[in-house]
């Protein structure tokens, strides 16, 4: 099945050229600048962490999953730091749950000390809990959009004002297909995604003036990460994408021009900028086959 084109508001013609970020061994297009992920402790956001210090860039490694407060699933902050200082690049790991302010504050003020500055926020962390709306509890419901969508506008908060003061800064928010399609029992995860979509558009057109684009990615392919893997033992992941999938639109997202910004883009849509195959390798009804993540 294929998914249904990304919306795009009416901001800025797509540029004639783009620009190709591919990841290389060599001197990158991301050389010294400092990115802050979160969610960076695996599966999307540790692949992005990984492309984007292949790229040049430090990077600060966000997530609630650490050597000391480990998850049940693999993968911690220190790891994904590791992997970045073996690619030659500074790395920070912080403990952070998106849902406390505190948390963020420290977070932003670490990154300030440690760097001077953020180049790139990617606003990746995201949970959901799949019941029927009328099966919700709210407390069910608060923790979903407090994750997705109270922590993104946190983090943009607590970095905004460093970036306005320098006049330089993106923001690249990772959302999924679930803001478009209706997958039950997937609904407040939906609803979330559906807001931090609209918040990109807001954000990107109201920050044009301080040169700081805002973007986001809506995931429309089937990833195999680890938490889809662990909630679906026996399941054959061989033909879905891999996380590279999303960190290489991410790049290509990043290599935009700053006057490019308030998009909702997808996979695809950087796959064919980049001149590459955009046919998914599993789609919405595969999704609707899973128990999710």
């Amino acid at each position: 099945m294929q998914p249904k084109p990304s919306r795009r508001p009416a901001l800025d013609p797509p540029p004639r050229r783009v620009h190709d970020f591919r990841v290389t061994s060599q001197a990158g297009p991301l050389q010294d600048q400092v990115a802050v992920v979160t969610g960076a402790s695996r599966g999307i956001g540790r692949q992005i962490v990984i492309d984007f210090a292949k790229a040049g860039a430090h990077v600060v490694v966000t997530a609630r999953s650490s050597e000391n407060a480990p998850s049940k699933l693999p993968g911690t902050i220190e790891q994904t730091a590791r992997e970045v200082e073996a690619l030659g690049r500074r790395a920070l790991a912080i403990p952070v749950d998106v849902t406390k302010e505190d948390d963020i504050q420290q977070m932003a003020e670490r990154t300030l000390k440690e760097f001077g500055r953020c180049d790139i926020l990617v606003n990746n962390a995201a949970i959901s809990a799949p019941a029927p709306f009328h099966e919700t509890p709210l407390k069910r419901w608060d923790l979903v959009m407090n994750v997705n969508l109270r922590g993104p506008v946190m983090c943009m908060h607590a970095f905004l004002p460093s970036m306005i003061e320098r006049k330089s800064g993106r923001i690249i928010n990772i959302s999924s297909i679930l803001a478009e399609e209706v997958i039950s029992p997937m609904v407040s995860y939906s609803v979330s995604k559906v807001a931090l979509e609209k918040l990109t558009e807001y954000a990107g057109q109201e920050l044009k003036q301080h040169s700081i684009p805002v973007n986001c990615l809506r995931i429309e392919m089937s990833i195999a990460t680890e938490g889809w893997m662990y909630r679906n033992p026996g399941m054959d992941f061989s033909d879905w994408e891999k996380p590279e999938a999303a960190s290489e639109a991410t790049l290509w997202i990043v290599a935009q021009p700053v006057s490019w910004t308030g998009n909702v883009v997808t996979i695809a849509d950087a796959r064919r900028a980049l001149g590459k195959m955009a046919e998914a390798k599993a789609g919405v009804e595969e999704l609707r086959q899973l128990r999710p993540q």
